[in-house]
């Protein structure tokens, strides 16, 4: 019998929604006590499957069978696996791209043009752009954003400030894109026009990119008198002597940002881009190329090889530098299968609690109360970073609330345009903030920075939903529904 005949599924109670959330927040508290910066690596997996078992004994203590909620999770996997197949092409576009020498072109303009006093706020500014341009802070954070990250290894400045930088920045540039997916999405669940949207969000947009850039500069203030010069020297001279640098190694990157504009879907954009940088090593890193080979294997087997590994493994330098070697040494599809664990464990736990009812049935108690126009801000900022929390997923996060908030914007006689403002700001900024969200764990996997190392620097995406707070509280930039005319027929 399926579980739409059965009449014995009972409503689940707040305590029911209650337990598998609280769980989960003392599990992960756990797993980074006990285990640090590793807790990603295992330790976070575990707990979200303990919870997803918690949550489907407490569904089927409320009627549902296991069949149905295994489906569910069958779904939830299934909406991931878009985002999975992009991540093992970033993972082999930086293994051929540190091959090809592209990243270390970026990397020594990166150390020639930019000065360590402005090397933040350039940062956050670049990422901005490109992300604007193309509409994609994933795109912005593995290509752009890991060259930064490599320049800042040569500056020796912080690279967990550089890191909120970069997603400051490309958050920011993806937010305001019409290019964007989650641009599209908020308007469309909240039933507004997308450029509209777009308008209305500048007034909390701008003032928190501008507040990030002059916290940046003042960080990197403090940073200017610490670098060292010779370093960055050293680091310009190495990259010259294990690399034939030039212009043309750019070729890749300019490639993957054309078809960004053109549109096309990441997954196969990213994978030509990591294909381009594999034929872009043989033809003009022959020397890096041969001393990876094995010995006894003709030259062009050799060759094949190294890039076909650079490819599902990535590359490994030995250099003089260790830092370099550190920095250098990564990628390949391999190097994302941890970032894909956690995504199907965390995407399963969510799947299995919305299945059986606890989120719908813990969101109705956050909207208990709400009256005023900041009531209704607060709480779907906070839904929506409570859906990231527990479904990890941004495009959940988006969806639910306004599916369910749409109607009751309404009712307050607010526009919806407040609605689909809220849902980015709580919804797509503080994604990239939650080490086992889609966001966090992609961008932990192509910044190699843990999100609690950088959350404290991420300024615009803790600044924005703070300051879309205040101006519904103050009653700032509010649009209200117009009462309807009445029109009366003249005598």
């Amino acid at each position: 019998m399926s579980e739409s005949s059965q009449s014995t599924i009972k409503e689940p109670s707040l305590l029911d929604a209650l337990i598998p959330i609280v769980m989960l927040v003392t599990m992960m508290a756990a797993a980074v006590i006990l285990f640090g910066d590793s807790s990603s690596y295992g330790p976070n997996q575990i707990a979200l499957l303990l919870g997803m078992g918690v949550t489907a004994i407490i569904g089927m203590k409320n009627g549902h069978t296991w069949d149905s909620i295994e489906k569910g999770i069958i779904k939830g996997i299934s909406m991931s696996l878009g985002a999975c197949l992009i991540l093992f092409a970033v993972g082999s576009l930086i293994g051929t791209w540190m091959l090809s020498g592209t990243v270390p072109m970026l990397i020594y303009y990166g150390l020639e043009l930019l000065n360590p006093s402005v090397f933040y706020a350039a940062t956050c500014l670049i990422c901005a752009i490109v992300a604007m341009s193309i509409g994609s802070s994933w795109t912005t954070a593995a290509t752009i954003g890991v060259a930064l990250m490599g320049v800042s290894e040569g500056m020796g400045v912080s690279t967990a400030v550089t890191a909120g930088a970069v997603i400051s920045g490309a958050y920011f540039g993806d937010k305001i894109s019409p290019l964007s997916e989650t641009t599209n999405l908020a308007p469309a669940v909240a039933g507004t026009n997308l450029f509209e949207h777009i308008r209305y969000m500048m007034w909390t947009t701008i003032p928190s990119i501008v507040l990030s850039l002059l916290l940046f500069l003042l960080l990197g203030l403090n940073e200017s008198n610490e670098v060292n010069a010779q370093s960055i020297e050293a680091m310009k001279t190495l990259l010259q002597s294990e690399f034939e640098l030039g212009v043309h190694l750019l070729v890749p990157l300019v490639v993957l940002l054309v078809l960004a504009l053109r549109k096309m879907p990441a997954f196969p954009a990213v994978s030509i881009g990591a294909l381009l940088g594999a034929l872009w090593a043989i033809l003009f890193q022959t020397d890096v190329v041969n001393s990876m080979a094995e010995d006894g294997v003709s030259s062009a087997t050799a060759q094949l090889i190294v890039v076909w590994t650079a490819l599902f493994d990535g590359v490994s330098f030995s250099t003089p530098s260790d830092s370099l070697n550190d920095l250098l040494s990564r990628g390949g599809m391999s190097s994302m299968l941890n970032t894909i664990w956690l995504i199907v464990c965390a995407m399963s736990f969510g799947a299995v609690l919305d299945k059986v009812g606890l989120l719908n049935r813990a969101v109705s108690a956050i909207l208990k109360g709400a009256k005023s126009a900041g009531d209704m801000v607060l709480r779907t900022i906070l839904t929506c970073i409570g859906i990231n929390l527990v479904t990890a997923d941004q495009y959940m996060a988006i969806v639910m609330p306004g599916r369910m908030y749409k109607n009751e914007f309404e009712k307050r006689g607010l526009d919806q345009l407040n609605l689909s403002r809220s849902l980015e700001d709580g919804g797509t900024l503080t994604s990239p903030l939650i080490p086992w969200n889609t966001c966090g764990a992609y961008m932990h996997g192509v910044l190699a920075v843990h999100p609690f190392e950088y959350i404290f620097y991420a300024f615009f995406n803790l600044i924005s939903p703070v300051l879309a707070v205040i101006y519904a509280f103050l009653g700032i930039k509010i649009l209200r529904l117009q009462p309807p005319q009445v029109v009366t027929k003249a005598d």
